[in-house]
């Protein structure tokens, strides 16, 4: 028989993979590709892990993690409107100063003026808007830099929280507002340990994620894409459901749900759906990706880019808030170092130095891996120094992933 005709028969038997083979690879692609996804995910597992025997389980006990979550609060409001401004491909060095100024404004409205709680707090952000459309003028419209505009800004709004203040401090706050940084819900079912009202929330946010994640599931299979293999797909549910179960437990034994909790979640939701599924979030991502490119397609770029620092500026108004609450105390320091700590949550999160990639989910992991390496290296007794060193580094090495990850890819 010829060597022509022995061809064919050579690759149907033996030139490729059978299909248990195929299916192996097929499954073992998805699930690289997607521990690469959530890469950020896996090192705040690791993090957390690796502090909780560092620290001998105090890090996981039920009123530290509730601590946590009310400590960094206002750094993952700042993150989250902090990944939409890179991911356009700008900067905002200014808000902690802007968050200092309306702290000391509200306090002024809600103390010295004698305000109602509801009222100071709207005012407040309602002048955040306006701090944010200021910026986003000079940025859109005249053209200047964000890196410029906003480093101005942190100036002016840094002298202008000291104008407010007169260099003293103003306190104590309604007890309403100090709910906005210290408050719980918990105890609508009745006085219980642990809470119910509590373990509720978490079931059905757990309940929530299920039906979500496989609607997705069957969606992509109706359209006949590629899907993760049915066991991995379980497998990454059971372990997110468990990890919710186990957090919902803790805030359940302790005092409940904090506020600050419930904000975020708010926000995180709102921002998740604009960034994913409006017009609006995929401009962002057009502008941060090519910004010419997207104006030749018609995007209107300078409106874009005004109404996201609008967005900045009442996001940090609302961290000035949280963290003024918190403290139930405006002062001269407030808001020090958080544009540091919010763009560092932004990058460490995936969010690309060159614009056009980030997510709301990975900033919020970002920012909770710095929240826990600064809990974590205080429980230690890590002095100050060392644990701006080692955040530092994260963040170094966080970008050089980055970078490697583009020059890898060839973008």
């Amino acid at each position: 028989m010829s060597q022509n005709t022995l061809a064919p028969d050579n690759t149907a038997a033996g030139g490729g993979l059978n299909p248990t083979e195929n299916r192996f690879t097929r499954w073992l692609g998805h699930i690289l590709a997607d521990l690469g996804k959530n890469g950020i995910f896996i090192a705040l597992i690791a993090v957390v892990a690796l502090f909780a025997v560092l620290t001998n389980g105090i890090l996981l006990r039920p009123q530290n993690l509730s601590n946590l979550v009310v400590q960094n609060g206002y750094i993952l409001v700042l993150a989250i409107g902090m990944v939409m401004i890179i991911i356009a491909g700008h900067i905002d060095l200014s808000v902690g100063s802007v968050a200092a100024f309306i702290g000391a404004v509200s306090g002024v409205f809600a103390v010295q003026m004698g305000m109602p709680w509801w009222l100071s707090i709207t005012l407040s952000l309602l002048i955040g808007a306006l701090v944010g459309a200021w910026q986003g003028f000079w940025v859109a419209y005249v053209g200047i830099p964000a890196f410029i505009v906003t480093l101005a800004g942190m100036l002016i709004f840094r002298g202008l929280a000291l104008v407010v203040l007169g260099n003293a401090n103003i306190g104590s706050f309604p007890t309403e507002y100090r709910a906005l940084g210290n408050g719980f819900l918990s105890g609508i079912f009745g006085e219980s340990d642990p809470d119910l009202f509590t373990l509720l929330i978490g079931a059905v946010a757990i309940v929530a994620l299920v039906v979500q994640q496989w609607r997705t599931r069957a969606g992509r299979q109706k359209y006949s894409q590629d899907v993760e293999p049915l066991v991995w797909f379980v497998a990454k549910l059971a372990l997110i459901a468990l990890v919710i179960g186990w957090f919902t437990w803790a805030l359940a034994s302790y005092k409940g749900i904090p506020v600050t909790l419930i904000v975020l979640a708010v926000l995180v939701l709102v921002y998740g759906v604009v960034m994913n599924r409006t017009v609006f979030g995929r401009h962002i991502y057009a502008i941060g990706g090519n910004r010419h490119a997207a104006e030749l397609s018609g995007i209107k770029t300078r409106r874009a880019d005004f109404w996201l620092f609008v967005n900045m500026g009442v996001l940090a108004a609302l961290a000035g808030l949280i963290f003024t609450a918190r403290l139930n105390l405006a002062g001269p320091k407030a808001g020090d170092g958080f544009e540091l700590e919010a763009i560092s949550a932004a990058f460490i999160g995936g969010a690309a130095v060159q614009g056009g990639v980030g997510t709301i989910g990975g900033a919020i992991i970002g920012g909770l891996i710095i929240g826990v390496l600064n809990n974590g290296m205080s429980i230690m007794g890590i002095g100050i120094e060392w644990q701006q060193a080692v955040k530092g580094l994260v963040l170094l090495l966080a970008v050089a992933f980055d970078v490697y990850n583009k020059r890898r890819s060839g973008n």
